[in-house]
């Protein structure tokens, strides 16, 4: 075929426009604020046997590549020897459990010895059943399809007992909900719902020992506040998390003084974007959860009780593919950096914003700069994810 032929067969037959970047802005929400979450947990994970706040890793190479001033990861690979953030979360509501435990009166037939009943993804229930197990509890953990062989075995050999479920995290989160109906049982989930949400919020309060970490590791490195964080989404409740400390004014002590708050992005794969899909509809919404290699974000129903503080904390949610995820793992991995998928997921979603087609009116939106400062929260480490 000539290059005239190439030129005419080009113009009949023209190649599809690229589809448009699964995406939302709302940049009113950085003049939303909310209470400040409780400083307890900080100082209890402080006092446990092992404690040390994670890495915070600067990379100049992204930077150049996102062109911003600085991009810092926080790497979660190893949180209490476990492979995820999920541990200060569980760590933190399971002890306030067995505190409002100790001070009830005991029901009939009550043991006195709760079971923790819980359903993961992976790493929430792995957590759940260390915590368990260090405190000379049993353990029951609900795990759907896609769980990989030996992330259930990870959490076996933490002494709990694993039901398989033939279906989704919602699924699985409905078994655990009945099994927890024992007496001796008590249900330790990551995620609320109508009538079950002072147990989530305890979760939820765990993880800001998290971002009070950054806070600290990034005036110590003499970083500006950040312009932009992103953090990876399954049920919403570590985005609630971060909506909370940056909407509360916790970085107020921060090099170069409060400033213009920072934006927030949420990062979904986008066969389980159920958090975007809200925002886009402005109303909960729940969506089909398909398989993706992000397993942990793999939920198709955002939390009731991080919903509303998302609707009106998140500045921006993106979708991105599995090939986008695991290019963030190899480029991570590449600078020292080890993530799994859910965990680059944060790499993945700022580089869908910041980057091609659109990029200068998201980044706009966003409010990132060439002076920017952004951080990045990578939840797990490559260890969370056996057989990638």
């Amino acid at each position: 075929m000539t290059d005239q032929e190439n030129d005419l067969s080009a113009a009949r037959f023209p190649a599809p426009p690229p589809s448009p970047l699964p995406w939302y802005a709302r940049p009113a929400a950085r003049t939303w604020t909310c209470a400040a979450p409780p400083p307890d947990a900080r100082a209890f994970h402080a006092s446990l046997p092992g404690y040390a706040p994670t890495a915070l890793h600067e990379i100049p190479t992204l930077a150049d590549e996102l062109a911003v001033a600085r991009v810092f990861v926080k790497d979660e690979s190893s949180r209490f020897g476990l492979p995820a953030f999920k541990a200060l979360g569980a760590s933190w509501a399971i002890d306030r459990i067995l505190a409002r435990d100790a001070h009830r009166a005991p029901r009939a037939g009550d043991t006195r010895t709760l079971r923790f009943v819980t359903a993961t993804d992976g790493n929430h229930g792995r957590a759940v059943a260390r915590m368990a197990r260090q405190l000379g509890r049993r353990a029951h953990v609900f795990v759907p399809e896609g769980v990989h062989p030996a992330a259930v075995a990870a959490i076996e050999g933490e002494g709990a007992e694993v039901t398989a479920v033939a279906g989704s995290y919602d699924a699985a989160v409905r078994d655990a909900r009945a099994a927890a109906a024992a007496p001796d049982a008590v249900l330790v989930q990551d995620m609320a719902w109508d009538g079950y949400e002072e147990i989530p919020a305890l979760v939820v309060e765990g993880y800001a020992t998290l971002f009070a970490e950054i806070d600290a590791q990034l005036d110590a490195a003499g970083a500006e506040s950040p312009a932009l964080v992103a953090v990876p989404v399954g049920v919403g409740s570590f985005a609630q998390a971060a909506v909370t400390h940056y909407r509360s004014g916790a970085t107020a002590g921060l090099r170069g003084g409060r400033g213009p708050e920072p934006s927030l992005l949420a990062v979904e794969p986008v066969g389980a974007a159920c958090v975007l899909a809200s925002l886009r509809a402005g109303r909960l919404t729940r969506v089909p959860a398909g398989a993706t290699v992000m397993a942990g974000l793999n939920c198709g129903t955002p939390s009731t009780l991080a919903w509303p503080v998302l609707r009106d904390g998140l500045d921006a949610a993106v979708a991105v593919t599995d090939a986008a995820g695991m290019s963030a793992v190899r480029d991570l991995a590449a600078s020292g950096v080890s993530a799994g998928p859910c965990g680059a997921a944060s790499l993945a979603g700022v580089r869908a914003a910041l980057t091609g087609t659109g990029g200068a009116e998201r980044r706009a939106a966003l409010g990132v700069g060439p002076d920017a400062t952004v951080v990045l929260i990578s939840t797990e480490g490559a260890a969370a994810n056996p057989g990638l």
